[in-house]
């Protein structure tokens, strides 16, 4: 991920669960980026004097816990290692880069030609199982594969720091309390339920699990077992990890056959009328905030928006929103919505597609190798004259 996003989303989304214990909370699939956020070290709102300390917050922890019916055993060994919280969690946690760099300079980060191979490769490698998956649940492979690329490199990263101790450390800190002690302990049922055991539950600073990098929340309610062998395994089965991908888009709205977007282009005058004439969006993540409320095609055609290339755009019975950044513009779909569902920033939102259609786009043919033309040798010309040549000279 694995990089993470704006105050927690209510997405109004009922939550249903066919195993019995502590209900869930709803989250996107990445914890959301504050608005505003806070420097490392500075103080925060609530004085730090009339707080507890943190081995006796972790008492009261360990005693809901107990109240809530976890078994003893398990909450003394996932507890019993977290003594302090973790400096470089909240380090982290205030400087996500999703926040902190541009649009512009967040794909260019991301999109890299390494990735893109590596992503293509991995791809063909899983073509079998993904298209299955896509045909099961309506999510193109390249998205699943874009969201799999952006959050553990396909595979190949998906976090070391010990899961329980990074959720009880933002927990602890007063930032986003409410929202971290409740995936605090959807983590500590997930271990209650046995699907997998403490020393392997390990993901990013911010409690992401996995190679989707789902929160404790969000596995809860949408892992799926796709392989059948009775586990949720996002962990090491790609089978469950593209499932559970695409399984959490769809139920964010993810439409099968409609697109995410474009990108556009919208020149300064286009952009100056745009803003005095189309309305900003509502929304409690300050991504759905920058962006516009959602207008037919024709109407951005007739405000002058164009394709990248300058072309009309198309005649599509579709509505649009659009997202720009310094000098990059985009108008986005409703299965947009869905990709700020998993992570509530439109860096991460636009990288994702836009690593989604490079790697379904076909590698471009490598150029044709020049080949020179003969030269006619001297060396050569006299050497037909004389039989000595420069090998034979050479002996001597």
């Amino acid at each position: 991920m694995q990089f993470l996003v704006a105050a927690f989303i209510a997405l109004g989304i009922s939550t249903v669960f066919a195993q019995s214990g502590p209900t869930p909370v709803t989250a996107p699939a990445q914890p959301a980026q504050a608005a505003q956020p806070v420097p490392a070290g500075q103080p925060t709102v609530q004085d730090s004097a009339s707080r507890p300390s943190f081995a006796e917050w972790l008492d009261g922890v360990r005693s809901e816990a107990l109240a809530r019916g976890y078994r003893k055993e398990l909450v003394d060994e996932a507890l019993s290692g977290v003594e302090e919280p973790m400096p470089v969690v909240i380090e982290r946690d205030r400087t996500q880069a999703e926040s902190v760099l541009s649009i512009e300079a967040y794909i260019t980060r991301q999109l890299t030609a390494r990735r893109v191979r590596t992503g293509r490769e991995m791809l063909a490698k899983h073509k079998a199982t993904l298209d299955k998956v896509e045909a099961t649940y309506g999510v193109p492979a390249r998205i699943i594969g874009g969201i799999w690329g952006m959050e553990s490199n396909f595979g190949r990263f998906s976090g070391v720091r010990p899961t329980i101790a990074a959720l009880a450390t933002l927990a602890f800190d007063p930032r986003r309390s409410t929202y971290f002690r409740r995936e605090l302990f959807n983590a500590l049922e997930i271990l209650n339920r046995g699907d997998i055991d403490l020393p392997r539950l390990k993901g990013s600073w911010a409690g992401a699990m996995g190679q989707p990098q789902f929160m404790p929340s969000s596995y809860l309610q949408y892992a799926e077992d796709f392989d059948g062998d009775g586990r949720r395994d996002i962990w090491t089965t790609p089978d469950d990890v593209f499932a559970s991908i695409a399984n959490y888009l769809k139920g964010h709205g993810w439409v099968a056959g409609q697109p995410w977007g474009r990108e556009v282009t919208v020149s300064k005058d286009v952009a100056s009328r745009i803003a005095g004439a189309v309305a900003r969006r509502a929304g409690t993540c300050q991504a759905t905030r920058d962006m516009t409320v959602q207008m037919p095609l024709a109407e951005w055609q007739t405000l002058g928006v164009r394709t990248l290339m300058g072309a009309a755009l198309p005649k599509a019975d579709l509505e649009a929103a659009l997202v720009s950044g310094r000098t990059r513009h985009f108008l986005v779909y409703s299965n947009y919505d869905a990709l700020l569902a998993y992570n509530c920033a439109h860096a991460y939102a636009l990288s994702v597609a836009m690593l989604g259609d490079r790697l379904a786009a076909a590698p471009a043919a490598a150029p044709a190798r020049r080949v020179a033309p003969r030269k006619r040798r001297a060396a050569k010309s006299k050497s037909s004259q004389h039989p000595t040549s420069r090998r034979s000279a050479t002996r001597h």
